[in-house]
């Protein structure tokens, strides 16, 4: 048995690094980060490390047997549903407690245009033929973007996709955090007509939603996906606590 209750932080967002920076500083745990690896040069939180994936339900629930894992935090991105699902039934299999850190969504206000739609598929449907559209769904779920070769898009990511794109879309590369400024300039300059984003939720990417309220730019907003129930926070103060109530 280990000295201290290991934590595994299922991560890749800035919450979960933050989350392990505080961790990492407390004698009464052991805390392990995994990183889906699907970025090539991600910011690497404080404490061990682990990078790929787990190889399933399956696979997970041996690590989780291995390493001997008191409590497992999913703070993964909003949509990165497999793996909050997989991490559900390994714990549930296991009987291990599972927590949730996850930020709270982005709200429309007012001087808002915003469309919901359900997925990626469904936003690229909506998008009125001839538009220039700021993207910023991510590399993994431009596909069906591309297929709209009526439109122009600004496809904007941190890392440049597998596979080559068509002339019709133009990929800039840039990491968060973005300013309002920068946000509207970039608008402005691309003669953007409409913003299509992910409803991630957060302060890092939230300037593009202020640009396109000050531009008069519509929204179309894709939701998040369902997540399997779990005892949740939205800041990591208050998983902290709930970390300290499931263990304590």
């Amino acid at each position: 048995m280990p000295d201290r209750p290991t934590i595994l932080v299922l991560g890749g967002t800035g919450e979960a690094r933050a989350l392990a920076s505080d961790l990492a500083g407390d004698a009464r745990y052991r805390i392990v980060s995994s990183l889906a690896g699907r970025t090539a040069a991600p910011l690497l939180p404080d404490g061990a490390v682990r990078r790929g994936g787990f190889g399933g339900v399956e696979g997970l629930a041996a690590y989780l047997c291995d390493e001997e894992v008191a409590l497992v935090v999913d703070a993964t991105h909003p949509f990165a549903a497999r793996m909050s699902e997989n991490a559900a039934a390994a714990c549930s299999e296991l009987g291990l407690p599972l927590v949730r850190l996850e930020r709270p969504p982005w709200r429309a206000g007012p001087g808002d245009d915003w469309r919901m739609v359900a997925d990626a598929r469904e936003a690229a449907r909506a998008i009125p033929a001839g538009a220039r559209v700021l993207l910023t769904v991510g590399g993994g779920e431009i596909a069906p973007f591309l297929e709209r070769g009526d439109v122009a898009f600004v496809a904007r990511m941190i890392e440049p996709p597998a596979s080559p794109v068509p002339a019709h879309c133009e990929i800039l590369l840039a990491r968060p955090p973005f300013t309002i400024s920068g946000e509207t300039a970039l608008m402005r300059e691309r003669a953007i007509g409409m913003l299509v984003t992910k409803n991630s939720g957060g302060a890092a990417t939230a300037a593009k939603l202020e640009a396109a309220r000050g531009l008069g730019v519509p929204v179309l907003m894709i939701a998040r996906p369902q997540k399997p129930p779990a005892p949740s926070a939205e800041t990591v103060a208050e998983m902290l606590a709930l970390i300290d109530r499931t263990l304590g």
